[in-house]
């Protein structure tokens, strides 16, 4: 035991690294199990995540007395309402337990595509939750890192506080690794839905020939067309931040088909997929259509990530080792 602790301290010395004790919500246990596989100095942490009879959380974090002085993480699944409250109650209890640092790992900013107030009334629920969070205790080491990928608009970089760090990451590194591995990779070209994609992922896509698609307005119905590019005997793949219905991949899909693409895939960060809405891209299609080649996604919503577990066309890319990398900032 002494000698591994000798050996530790020597790559902590050299390498600047740190340990981190990672706490982990109930739905991301496979995803935390994965970073930790990454890396010797990412040690996993339990929660007793239990409920009195009234439904209110019980919960109990193990091994406080031992994470004092420590560099801690929680990874986080704010995928519904009904398990934010339990999941921040330990977010703001954490860094009061004299940890070194505290870093919150929140994949996917849930409430990201609410932020529009249109009229007087509307409630900006993305603001709301910036506010939350920015209010997480200061540790001994200070502010809290948020680590936070592809975040929806890009203004909401702004909506936190001066309490915590953000830190946004993006799962496109991911995508650039696994087209190149595809067979025609000489083929690929990159469309974006619309416009807001292509502020976002443009710079970091600049070496693939790009098309962009736009929504127009026809009467009470918005239409997808071609704005700009020539998809015509290539693979295109879709890039987006999120998906919902997926309404929007499947009219841009068949616009692209039309102009002549030979193979149509969809790249997404985070597959929300409510009420089941992936099924849609598995069934197939009626024989006028076709469907995708590939759809990627990131396990930032791991509720999706086990409904469409081995089932084609989707392929999960894991957010694990960039998780990592981002503990040790």
């Amino acid at each position: 035991m002494e000698n591994n602790n000798n050996q530790v301290t020597g790559e902590l010395k050299s390498g600047n690294k740190k340990q981190v004790r990672l706490f982990y919500c109930m739905d991301c246990e496979e995803l935390a199990r994965k970073v930790a596989a990454h890396s010797q100095l990412i040690t996993l942490q339990s929660i007793n995540w239990r409920s009195f009879d009234d439904g209110f959380p019980n919960l109990f974090i193990n091994n406080a007395h031992d994470i004092r002085g420590q560099h801690v993480a929680f990874l986080a699944s704010l995928s519904s309402p009904a398990v934010i409250f339990e999941q921040l109650s330990v977010i703001y209890n954490l860094p009061r337990l004299f940890v070194a640092s505290f870093t919150l790992v929140l994949p996917f900013f849930p409430t990201g595509s609410f932020e529009r107030m249109e009229e007087e009334g509307d409630v900006a629920t993305a603001f709301t939750m910036a506010r939350i969070l920015s209010n997480i205790p200061i540790s001994r080491g200070g502010p809290t890192s948020v680590v936070i990928y592809d975040i929806h608009a890009l203004q909401e970089r702004f909506y936190f506080g001066d309490h915590v760090l953000p830190l946004f990451e993006t799962g496109i590194p991911l995508l650039k690794q696994r087209l190149h591995q595809l067979s025609d990779a000489d083929k690929i070209v990159v469309a974006f839905p619309d416009d807001g994609a292509w502020k976002r992922f443009h710079k970091l896509l600049d070496h693939f020939p790009t098309v962009i698609c736009t929504k127009v307005r026809e009467g009470d119905k918005r239409i997808v067309r071609l704005k700009e590019g020539n998809p015509t005997g290539c693979h295109v793949v879709i890039v987006d931040d999120l998906v919902q219905s997926g309404g929007t991949l499947i009219e841009c899909q068949k616009v692209l088909f039309a102009r002549g693409a030979a193979k149509v895939s969809a790249y997404v960060t985070h597959g929300v997929f409510p009420k089941r809405s992936w099924e849609r891209f598995t069934q197939k299609n009626n024989r006028s259509e076709k469907g995708f080649a590939y759809f990627w996604i990131t396990d930032s919503c791991p509720q999706t990530v086990k409904a469409v577990e081995n089932t084609a066309p989707f392929e999960v890319l894991s957010l694990a080792g960039s998780i990592a990398d981002a503990l040790q900032i």
